[in-house]
């Protein structure tokens, strides 16, 4: 176990609070045109430095999906975002839309039902913010929310990469299986297949497509910096390297984590030279007060810089299974004493997406789905490469609205109980 990492962390942000806001005040007095001090010399060179040590010196918390209303075909659709399913881990939440157009209405009613498994894999679930408001144009749509590991207490119990099986599972059959598509974006590509394929194998109805996106299915294949981490390492050395206790001030006191603090320098020490350019860019974009790329700047990195602890057994779990064991592609994974096997799933038509630049989840790691997937017919399972798509660029951003969501939004549509 790291030697109070965590509290050192706790006392850092307790020193860094009082300067991070002081300098939030400065740049906000030096900066705003009706302030006197702003006609000082050299006053927004001040403000701009103020701002950039504010931004690297805050605390960031959890982002709100902030998704109100989306457009669709002319009408304004309001968006209610609802809590329809609470486990101490993960709330399901679904984006319900309402409109005052009776046409719009009983379109709607008549769309897909799909299910985004978000990522517990250090950010949000909000970092799928794109995701789902494209998806909200012609879908109704529910994700996993998953909870801080600091916030849930211990007596809520251990979260092991099992439970996290059995929660896609619980929320499957709590939508309804017969008319549900499954949406999976990177790690929980490969709870999600054994979830379905434990369902099938027990003769449960299954989900009507699968669509699994830049996920380790293998990650023997394209190995990234990634995996090579997971491989070039023992599992103890993860134990206790990376895993510390959660502080008294959380509601998790005592739970083991491995926190998010430590995942986001892991994120940030994969590309450094980027992010110093990218502070730097804001720090002169403030300067030329070009508002509209430093405003892209802060919203970018409220969402990167958002990170939650993860449950201790669930991140060794995965470790050892997904990256170290590949118990999963080898056909040697039990869950809960039942083993995994894919090709028992013959209903769901399976739709794989991979980023030609994923430097996450590389190349072929998600498309082996449809190696393991024998029992689905080849005519019910695609694969698309996104060219010049790295991982973000699959799920978020100008490609995945023009390139991939099309695709997706098709395959679901030509699958669904009501086309």
């Amino acid at each position: 176990m790291t030697f109070m990492l965590y509290q050192i962390h706790e006392w850092q942000r307790s020193f860094m609070g009082p300067l991070s806001h002081f300098a939030q005040a400065s740049a906000r007095m030096l900066g705003e045109p009706g302030s006197v001090f702003a006609q000082w010399p050299g006053s927004q060179r001040l403000a701009a430095g103020y701002e950039l040590l504010y931004r690297l010196g805050k605390a960031y918390e959890k982002p709100e999906f902030g998704i109100h209303q989306i457009d669709k075909q002319g009408q304004t659709v309001a968006i209610v975002e609802r809590v329809a399913m609470a486990l101490p881990f993960c709330q399901l939440k679904r984006f319900k839309r309402f409109s005052d157009d009776p046409a719009t209405i009983e379109q709607m009613k008549n769309e897909p039902v799909v299910l985004v498994v978000a990522p517990l894999s250090g950010h949000h679930a909000t970092l799928l913010r794109d995701t789902v408001r494209t998806l909200l144009r012609d879908h109704k749509v529910y994700i996993t929310d998953w909870v801080d590991a600091r916030m849930v207490p211990v007596e809520a119990g251990p979260f092991h990469l099992d439970d996290y099986v059995d929660y896609i599972q619980r929320f499957i059959r709590h939508l309804g299986a017969e008319r549900l598509h499954v949406v999976s974006v990177c790690q929980p590509t490969v709870p999600v297949l054994a979830a379905v394929s434990l369902m099938a194998a027990r003769g449960e109805t299954t989900p009507r497509t699968l669509t699994m996106m830049g996920g380790p299915i293998d990650p023997r294949r394209s190995p990234t910096s990634v995996n090579n981490l997971a491989t070039t390492q023992p599992l103890d050395w993860f134990r206790h390297t990376v895993i510390d206790t959660v502080p008294a001030n959380y509601p998790g006191r005592g739970r083991q984590v491995y926190p998010g603090f430590l995942q986001h320098a892991g994120f940030v020490a994969m590309n450094p030279g980027r992010h110093l350019s990218s502070h730097w860019d804001f720090y002169l974009n403030l300067l030329r007060g070009d508002e509209d790329d430093a405003e892209a700047h802060r919203k970018f990195y409220d969402e990167y810089n958002a990170v939650l602890d993860m449950p201790a057994e669930y991140y060794l779990d995965t470790i050892r299974i997904v990256f170290q064991q590949f118990l999963l592609p080898r056909g040697l994974w039990d869950v809960a004493g039942e083993r995994v096997n894919p090709a028992a799933i013959k209903d769901s038509a399976l739709l794989t997406v991979e980023g030609e630049l994923d430097d996450i989840s590389g190349p072929g790691q998600t498309e082996a789905a449809h190696d393991l997937c024998s029992g689905i017919p080849a005519e019910r399972r695609r694969n698309q490469v996104v060219e010049g798509a790295g991982h973000y660029g699959i799920f978020s951003g100008r490609r995945w609205r023009e390139s991939v969501y099309p695709q997706v939004r098709d395959f679901i549509k030509a699958y669904d109980q009501t086309a």
